[in-house]
Order: structure tokens, then sequence, then C-alpha cells
């Protein structure tokens, strides 16, 4: 886990390389990579996370009509911000409409909620001490995201300064973990406005 927490500041190449370590820990009997260790898959059971999250839930339905849910069906690992129901629903109209042409906004914006290899809470907030108070999480949409310590909890900011706590941290599955925030965290793109689920007076 050391070695996630210095990664974390070291921006994307850094992280890319951290999900390679993860997936070289060892060999399934066919001979694939593991997606975890051994002990992380003792813990996290036998679901992957696009079957552990809720599939009636706003961020399932937008993964899959983005196709990511495939991609959190595979081996993986990634760690997944996944923002409540009522963060989706504070978006604005259209915003994650399952239509062909809309698919390229979904994409980015779930790319900007997921990290490359498993990151616990307990990983940020190391990174958030030896960073002296914030650490920046690589994307693998391309963006950054900044976290750091607000009263105690973990709390994210995404590049126009909108925030996003972790209510719920370190679900584990077969292929990464999950943490539950409380709204929705936008990637960098000029003219995009306010972050889609902020709540009032962040």
């Amino acid at each position: 886990m050391k070695r996630h927490a210095l990664a974390l500041g070291l921006g994307a190449a850094a992280m890319l390389a951290l999900g390679a370590c993860n997936k070289d820990n060892g060999k399934t009997a066919n001979g694939a990579p593991k997606a975890q260790t051994d002990k992380a898959a003792k813990v996290a059971g036998s679901k992957t996370i696009a079957a552990g999250l809720a599939p009636g839930g706003k961020f399932m339905a937008a993964a899959k009509s983005a196709g990511l849910d495939q991609t959190l069906a595979g081996p993986g690992p990634y760690t997944v911000f996944v923002p409540d129901d009522a963060a989706f629903n504070g978006a604005p109209a259209g915003t994650f409409d399952a239509k062909p042409g809309n698919r390229a906004q979904v994409t980015g914006i779930l790319t900007n909620l997921i990290l490359p290899g498993t990151v616990l809470v307990a990983d940020i907030d190391k990174a958030i001490d030896s960073g002296k108070g914030k650490a920046v999480l690589a994307t693998m949409g391309g963006g950054t995201l900044t976290a750091a310590k607000d009263g105690g909890k973990t709390v994210l900011t995404d590049s126009a300064g909108h925030k996003a706590t972790i209510t719920k941290g370190d679900e584990q599955f077969t292929n990464g973990v999950v943490h539950e925030v409380d709204a929705l965290l936008m990637p960098s793109k000029p003219g995009s406005g306010p972050a889609v689920g902020q709540k009032a007076g962040k």
C-alpha cells in the first residue's frame, strides 16, 4: 500500500505504472494476471465493481450508456469514486442522456472519477500527509483530482474547485475498490460551467 500512497502525487504516468504493478502480483490458473492480491480477493468476495454496484443506480445507468460497464466488469484493478443518485439528479438536463451523440461526454465525466490501480482511503490520506495537506490524483480520463482533509473527512476537488466528500470508502471488489462520494466532479473543459450535482454552499 505504501507504493500507492507515494505514487498518488506523481501524475498519470506513475498511476498507470502502478496499475500495471498491481496486475503483476500473480497469475490465475489459466495464466492470466490476477486483478487483486489473494488477501484483497478474499475480502472482496466474488463480485466485480460492475456486478457489485446497484444495477438500478444512476452511476451504473450512465456507465452502461457509455459502455464502461464492461470495463468495470474487467480485470482492472480500478479505484472508482461513485457519486450518489442525488448528485446525478442535480445534473443539468441532458447531461447523461443515453444517446450516441452524448457518449463522449458521459465517458469523460465517468473516467474523471476512476483511478488506475487499487487506492484505499488510507492511501489517499497518507499521500495527503506526505504532500503537506494535499495530494494530486491522476484519473483515467487524463485529468486530476486534488485530495485534502476537511473536518476529518477526505475531500476531493476538481479542476474548477468544486468539492465532493468521501461518505463511504473501501468497498472492495475482485477488480478494485469503490469510494462513495456526495457530488459529481467534472473533468476540465473550457466552458464546462458549474460542477454537476454541486451542493449549495460549496
